[in-house]
């Protein structure tokens, strides 16, 4: 079996950082990921990407680039393809870790185990997510990386900069968004402004955000806020959605839906060691407990020794988890040996102040972009968890599954021609012009232009 001073689940920004920084100190340390290759969801198939490709992903190139660098140095085990199955107490102290790679069983011995499996998106489980045609906006960002395909009338729906990030990306690859529909009202961004101070802390965020919302302007990609009783409707597959805004009914025809609203951590490995959680009102979701170097709490059946980083201790973004995953392996580093509690903190420090200034801007984030009230069951106002969301599993759009799998059994054109879907610089024809939203009742028109 083998042995390791430090096991690090999920090869994302968070887990890639910490396993740089641990072996920097002289530890031995296993990164395990489901995927062959690291990256996570934000940095994916960063190392095949060409430079037709770098318009499309912004900085992340350089940013999971130099990340994916950091992991070539002795020390660093990284073993792709990984689904870990089972953390269990081993020879103590120490955790054995069981998963499958390549269709055979393998186990893993780490004195410390750093979990970095980042966030889910949040399920909106509106009526006709069902429908073939409909995903996620990161369902969508993994077709058009890894298939090179995008929706050739696509509506993205939902709330969150991520919205932005994807419509800029079709764009970029040479299909412009029918619309986004998003369901945050000016009251939310109102609420928001008392947290305003934030923004200067997070200014790089900030400015990113404008860039994003300038070029859809320019591309005179409609923006519709406040959307309410929301339903996407369509026998076969998804041809429109229909909402509310301002007391009239609209609606608009389109060929996929993508879904957005928001991410949460993911809670599997967390709640399947039994880690305590707690809720947190501001994200709408719970998280482990943890101390601020990521040591989750001792539980009552005496886990101990876990440290979670990333996305999986609250939504932070990349930059954020990249040094929660750096400020965790210092700690480990100095539980076993390595280094001494000043140089801990010496390295600690300047990575805090960096830290503090990443996760200023979040206040105001979470309070511009809430959960949607109508789809997760919450009460904008309270303090507790409300109405419990529905299981991820069930809430996932049904349509995901049978478009990837007709995506490796028959070819982008194919899925493009029978499914609306474009293969991306695979076809001569323009997107269409996108149709402006059809009323259905009396009332003012949808149009662009509130954030």
């Amino acid at each position: 079996m083998r042995e390791v001073d430090l096991a690090v689940v999920g090869a994302g920004p968070a887990g890639m950082a910490a396993a740089a920084e641990a072996a920097q100190a002289g530890l031995r340390v296993a990164l395990l990921d489901a995927q062959p290759w690291p990256g996570g969801q934000v940095y994916r198939d960063i190392y095949r990407a060409g430079q037709e490709q770098e318009a499309d992903l912004g900085a992340a190139p350089l940013e999971g680039g130099r990340l994916i660098a950091g992991l070539d140095r002795p020390g660093i085990s990284l073993i792709g393809g990984a689904e870990v199955s089972a953390i269990e107490p081993g020879i103590a102290p120490g955790y054995r870790l069981s998963y499958r790679q390549d269709e055979a069983a393998e186990t893993l011995q780490a004195r410390r185990v750093l979990l970095a499996t980042g966030g889910l998106e949040r399920p909106m489980p509106v009526p006709g997510r069902t429908l073939p045609g409909v995903l996620t906006v990161g369902a969508g960002q993994i077709l058009l990386r890894q298939a090179g395909l995008l929706p050739r009338r696509g509506v993205l729906l939902g709330t969150g900069p991520l919205l932005y990030l994807f419509a800029v990306q079709m764009m970029h690859a040479g299909v412009t968004p029918t619309a986004l529909i998003e369901t945050q009202t000016r009251g939310d961004l109102a609420r928001a402004m008392c947290h305003l101070g934030g923004i200067f802390g997070g200014w790089s965020y900030m400015s990113e955000g404008w860039r994003m919302l300038r070029l859809l302007h320019r591309a005179g990609v409609p923006r519709i806020t406040g959307a309410h009783e929301i339903v996407i409707e369509g026998e076969q597959r998804a041809e429109a959605v229909r909402f509310l805004r301002r007391g009239a009914q609209h609606r608009l025809p389109c060929d996929a839906v993508l879904l957005h609203h928001g991410v949460v951590p993911n809670p599997h490995p967390a709640r399947a060691l039994g880690l305590a959680h707690r809720w947190m009102p501001r994200q709408h979701c719970f998280t482990p407990v943890c101390d601020d170097w990521g040591e989750a709490a001792a539980t009552e059946g005496g886990v101990e020794g876990i440290f979670v980083a990333g996305d999986g201790a609250g939504i932070v973004g990349p930059r954020a988890a990249e040094l929660q995953g750096r400020i965790s392996a210092l700690r480990v580093a100095e539980i076993l040996g390595r280094i001494d509690l000043g140089t801990r903190d010496a390295l600690a420090a300047p990575l805090r102040r960096q830290l503090r200034r990443e996760l200023a801007v979040r206040p105001f984030l979470d309070a511009a972009y809430p959960p949607f009230a109508e789809v997760d069951g919450l009460d904008r106002d309270e303090t507790g968890p409300g109405s419990p969301l529905p299981a991820f599993g069930t809430a996932l759009p049904g349509g995901v599954p049978g478009i990837l799998a007709e995506t490796g059994e028959s070819g982008g054109e194919t899925v493009a021609d029978a499914a609306g879907w474009l293969p991306v610089g695979g076809a001569d024809d323009a997107p269409p012009d996108a149709p402006e939203a059809e009323k259905t009742a009396t009332g003012s028109a949808c149009h662009a232009g509130e954030a």
